[in-house]
Order: structure tokens, then C-alpha cells, then sequence
């Protein structure tokens, strides 16, 4: 269950009435709705009635001013009566809408409900909801905005509420539930490494993290539950590690106290080098033990550097090289094709800007990432072979990954023809996120796979995730060398200067259908430390993740 307010709570003031719009107003017993739409307008909406002998027509078309305000006024006024059949019947599915507003004050005990809507725009009606949330001898007022948005029904031309959860709450999914009551789990207080407690007035992007650390470890963590408004995630959201969220807390409850890996230097590096760059997530963890140094992103809602599922475009080379070079399809520093394009699957693939290395080695082809390098040697390997390296020597994509919060442990799945050449670069169907690809580099720069993990398995007992086997010296070696050349003269170069020491990197840029610009990534490792950030609609990941990442390392020194 979530510890956060995303409720703003405000004083009871009566709504005016406003010309032109719905105005729709409580006071005592008694209720009214008044809407005023200008002369007759009300009572004439275009249509009319067809002749006894005649078939009605269905109307079409798009909908006029006053279906729309009309439809929203029946739908309110019912709600705010407490008339959930009739309710229920403005909207285009009233089976989910009758559960829904039934919950909304039997299960949430939201009572004294209030609804003003705003200004229509087009055929969506904001709307602002004011109540009160009641609980035993425990009363706290409620206030947020929503929306709902009126379509027309094909089969009679009726205009209806297009029905949705987040019509009642912006924060619902269809299938969530609205429940008033003690918290399912207890609050807890959650510290960094150091002791230090991490909140999202110090650290903007934590609030996810803090939802899934009360989760996982508020009934063991030693403290007692509160009373609380909170989303009660159904089968969909859960199945998207959509954490229970809390609204409204009525009174605190005592939180018990869970230790994290973070470093709230490093985090604190992390959240500024994201606000800088829309769309950006990171996460940087230590080689040598895999502890989650910091990780954030700039769209705070959603936790990309650890739940994100996206192509990792050509960052994924780091794993296919160790392939190649394993099966003796690739040396560092012996000649390795790299034409304009190359045909696979009955797919024409080619290089970025369709540039080709003559006579070049495959740690120039790796520098410079060039896509035909990898693609041309599909037809030498097997369907299952990618998978099979990810999964045994970088622990990946096998669901079984316990960081302490939820995650998403990468995808790379057995694929054929022209989809396998495509995951060789990072396309097709291999999915990742900055976790992942830090993981990646970790591994790279220890020689073992270590499962990266925000709590101690000391703390619950959990068991980490392991790799079956680890890559040779050799091959190990010549990884190596492929990203610290790449660091220094590739890609990677304009981005690392600076860094030093012992480091290596990879960019990547991936296409995405209906993005005019590729999502950018960039991962590296410096010494004990090794991060991962991508740049969704950024260009080009040298340019836009590259600079993130590489701050990171230099901040940890």
C-alpha cells in the first residue's frame, strides 16, 4: 500500500452556478441541478421524433454542446443523489459503473458528495469532487478534480458517459476499488545506507519505491496500520506491479523501519541529472555485491529505472558480443565483416546512416556500433542461443529476480528468421530496462553475475537470484577491451571524457513504431560502480543517457 497523499484536501465552500454550464449543488436534505444552456436550447437537441410509420433513424455524427453537457448532468446530479442505478444508466457500461459508485460510498464511506463540473472541451467535462471520508469516529474532508468523457452509442445513437474507473478517481484502473478502513499494511519509514530517511521531499522520484518497500515489508517491519482512503489494485493493475495506493491517510498509523542499499549522495545526483532530461531514468549498482546505489526517473508515477519494459536497442551488443566471441564468430581484434546492409529473414537491416567499415576489426565495429556486424552472423547460430546467454551468464530474463520492490528482470525471448537478427541488436522482441543494463555492465566489470537488490536478503530471507555459469577469461577479457575502446574512442567518447580510471561503455539507440526519434541509452561501469539510464524519445544514446550516466560515475568517485 502506498504512504503518499495525492489528494488535496480543501475547505467545504458551496459551487456557483455557471452560465452556460452544469452547476450541481447540496444543501441539507434537499438537492437541485440546474443547467443553463441559453434560450430552449435544454429542450431542443436536433433530433426529432420519426413518423409511426416509419423506422427510427439512428443519429450519427459528432455530438452537439448540449448532448454532452446534458449526459454529464444526468450522470452527476444521479451520483451526488446517491441514485447509483440511474447513474449508472448515463454511462455506456453500467454494470462496472453500479459496482464502482455502490463501493464508492458503502466501501470508501465517501458521503456528503459534491460535484461541480468545469468548462467543456468538446465531448470531455471536467469535473471537481468534494466529500467526506467517515470511518468510525473518524471523519476527514476529500477534494480532488476528475473527468469523464461522452460518447455516442452505435447501436441507438444515444449519448452516454464513457465509462471508466478513473471517471470516479484519476488514480483508478478498471477493475480497482476505492476502501476506507484500517491499511492493509502498515506505514514504514524507509533510510538509506546510511540511516538517513529517504522521502520524496528530499528525493522527487522515490514515491514508487517507498509504495513497493511498504508492500513487501510493512507487516514485518514493526508497525501498526492506520486508517486510510486507499486504491485497491484488481487482476489488471496488479498484474502491471501497480502497488495499492493510499489517497487520503484519516489518522497515521506507526511505521516500522526497512534499510536500503541507496546512497543518498548518489541518489541525490541521480534525481538532478534526470529533471534535466524528459523522459529519463537511471540506476547505478556496485559490481562487487550488487546493491542499488540510486535510481530515478523523471516521470516520478512510474518506476522505468526498475519496472520499465523497452527494446535496449544496441546496448544489448554487450551480451551478444560475449556470444560471438564465445563461439569463436568474433575477436576483438581480428577482421569482422561490416557491410551498408545485410539480408536476413527476408529483412534488409543496415548501418546508422548506412556507413560501412572496410577491412575493420569487430572492436571497431563494436565502437562504432555497426548493426550489420552482429546480424551478419546469424545464420550461424541458433534460435535459442541469445536467450541462452542472457539467461545463464547475465541472469536475465527469467522472472526470478527479488530486489525487495517489484522489477521487471528482462526479456529476451527464443525468436526466428528476421525477429532473432533483429534482438542481436537490441529490436525484435528483447525488452529491458536501466536496471537491467546496469546489471549488464556489472557483470562485465566483476565477471559475475550478482542479482542487484535494494534490501538486504539478511532482512526477510529471500533468496537472489543466480547465473548458472560465468563467461571464460578470454572472453571476459576482450568484453572488456570492446567497452573500454568504446569508452575512449567510440560512441561512447564524447560522453566518458572525463571519467578515467577503469571504465568501459555502450550506446544504444532504439527504434520505436510511432516515435519520430529513437529511445537513447548509454551503459557503462568506473571502478566499483556501474549505471544504466535511458532517454525515451531522446535520439541517439551517446548524446542524451550518455551524459547522465557518465555524471554518475564521476559522482561516486
Amino acid at each position: 500500500m502506498g504512504n503518499r497523499r495525492r489528494v488535496a484536501e480543501r475547505g467545504k465552500t458551496r459551487p456557483a452556478v455557471i452560465g452556460g454550464m452544469i452547476a450541481v449543488v447540496v444543501g441539507g436534505a434537499g438537492f437541485g441541478a440546474y443547467a443553463l444552456y441559453g434560450a430552449g436550447a435544454s429542450a431542443d437537441d436536433g433530433t426529432r421524433a420519426a413518423s409511426t410509420d416509419q423506422k427510427p433513424k439512428v443519429k450519427t455524427g459528432p455530438l452537439s454542446a448540449t448532448e454532452v453537457t446534458t449526459t454529464a448532468r444526468t450522470f452527476l446530479t444521479a451520483w451526488q443523489s446517491g441514485k447509483v442505478t440511474e447513474a449508472a444508466a448515463a454511462t455506456d457500461d453500467s454494470a462496472a459503473a453500479t459496482s464502482l459508485l455502490t463501493g464508492y460510498a458503502k466501501d470508501a464511506r465517501i458521503k456528503d458528495v459534491t460535484l461541480t463540473p468545469g468548462k467543456p472541451a468538446g465531448d470531455k467535462v471536467p469535473f471537481s469532487v468534494k466529500g467526506t471520508v467517515s470511518y468510525k469516529d473518524t471523519e476527514k474532508p476529500l477534494a480532488y478534480d476528475s473527468a469523464l468523457t461522452v460518447v455516442r452509442r452505435t447501436s441507438d445513437g444515444k449519448p452516454l458517459v464513457d465509462w471508466h474507473a478513473a471517471v470516479v478517481h484519476p488514480d483508478l484502473k478498471d477493475g480497482d476499488k476505492l476502501v476506507t478502513g484500517e491499511a492493509g499494511t502498515p506505514p514504514v519509514k524507509a533510510l538509506d545506507r546510511d540511516g538517513g530517511e529517504l522521502t520524496e521531499k528530499k528525493y522527487a522520484s522515490i514515491g514508487p519505491i517507498l509504495d513497493g518497500l511498504r508492500e513487501k515489508y510493512g507487516k514485518e517491519a514493526g508497525g501498526k496500520a492506520g486508517i486510510e482512503l486507499r486504491v485497491v489494485r484488481g487482476k489488471s493493475a496488479a498484474s502491471d506491479d501497480l502497488s495499492d495506493k493510499t489517497l487520503l491517510e484519516l489518522s497515521k498509523g506507526t511505521p516500522g523501519t526497512v534499510k536500503t542499499t541507496l546512497d543518498p549522495a548518489l541518489q541525490a545526483a541521480a534525481e538532478k541529472q534526470v529533471a534535466k532530461k524528459a523522459r529519463s531514468s537511471v540506476a547505478v549498482v556496485r559490481p562487487s555485491t550488487g546493491e542499488i546505489l540510486a535510481a530515478a526517473n523523471a516521470s516520478p508515477g512510474f518506476n522505468t529505472a526498475f519496472q520499465g519494459s523497452l527494446a535496449p536497442g544496441s546496448t544489448m551488443k554487450v551480451i551478444t558480443s560475449s556470444l560471438l566471441i564465445e563461439k569463436g564468430l568474433a575477436s576483438a581484434d581480428k577482421k569482422h565483416p561490416c557491410p551498408k546492409y545485410f539480408t536476413y529473414g527476408h529483412w534488409k537491416f543496415q548501418n546508422d546512416k548506412k556507413f560501412e567499415i572496410k577491412d575493420g576489426t569487430f572492436k571497431a565495429s563494436f565502437a562504432r556500433s555497426c548493426n550489420t556486424a552482429f546480424i551478419s552472423q546469424a545464420p550461424k547460430l541458433e534460435d535459442d542461443d541469445l536467450t541462452k546467454q542472457a539467461q545463464q551468464v547475465f541472469g536475465l530474463g527469467m522472472n526470478n529476480w527479488a530486489i525487495g520492490v517489484p522489477s521487471f528482470d528482462g526479456a529476451v525471448p527464443v525468436q526466428s528468421a528476421a525477429q532473432m537478427g533483429a534482438s542481436l541488436i537490441g529490436q525484435g522482441g528483447v525488452r529491458m530496462n536501466p536496471l537491467n543494463m546496469a546489471s549488464v555492465s556489472a557483470t562485465v566489470k566483476s565477471g559475475t553475475f550478482r542479482q542487484p537488490y535494494l534490501v538486504s536478503p539478511d532482512v526477510d530471507g529471500r533468496k537472489l537470484a543466480t547465473a548458472s555459469r560465468k563467461m571464460s577469461a578470454g572472453t571476459l577479457s576482450q568484453l572488456r577491451e570492446l567497452m573500454a575502446y568504446t569508452a575512449d574512442y567510440g560512441t561512447a567518447a564524447e560522453a566518458m571524457a572525463g571519467v578515467g580510471g577503469d571504465a568501459g561503455a555502450k550506446t544504444g539507440s532504439a527504434e520505436v513504431d510511432g516515435q519520430k526519434k529513437p529511445n537513447g541509452w548509454f551503459t557503462a561501469y568506473r571502478g566499483d560502480l556501474a549505471a544504466a539510464g535511458v532517454v525515451q524519445q531522446g535520439g541517439h544514446g551517446g548524446s542524451t543517457a550518455g551524459p547522465i550516466v557518465a555524471a554518475l560515475l564521476k559522482a561516486g568517485g
